[in-house]
Order: structure tokens, then sequence, then C-alpha cells
């Protein structure tokens, strides 16, 4: 067990990279689902969704940049940065 009583998980360390590029594609493209349905609310005024569309575009953000970070894309700044 390491610090605070969480177990160290097990990891296989098989992804191929080109499964990484392709949930990298996959990534972008629901990041920009989430700005385009972002952009429909806010001219829907419905702002509880834009709420939602912000936080899940937001967090896909991190996702991206962590997938580039990976794949060691140049310009792409540690993702903890």
């Amino acid at each position: 067990m390491t610090n605070q009583g969480r177990r160290t998980p097990t990891r296989s360390y098989d992804r191929s990279w080109s499964e990484i590029e392709d949930m990298l594609e996959k990534a972008i493209a629901r990041r920009d689902q989430w700005k385009k349905w972002f952009d429909q609310c806010s001219k829907d005024g419905d702002r509880d969704g834009m709420k939602e569309a912000a936080r899940n575009h937001k967090a896909l953000d991190g996702v991206v940049k962590t997938l580039r970070w990976t794949l060691g894309e140049e310009g792409v700044d540690h993702p903890l940065d």
C-alpha cells in the first residue's frame, strides 16, 4: 500500500501509440461537440446547459493536453503545469 492507504494500481503498459492517437482524435471530436452544445445553449439562453457544456469542454481540454504530452507533441507543456 502507498500513502493514505491506497493500493498501487496494476498497469499493463500495453497501449499502442495508435490506440493513444485514436483516443486523442476521439477526445478532440467530443470536446468540439461540447463546444457546439455550449454555443447552442448560449443561443437558447440555457444557463444550466452552458455550465454543463463548459465543464465537460474544460475537462476534455485536460484529456487532450495529456494525450498530446504523452505522444511527445512539440510545444505541449506538462499537463499539470
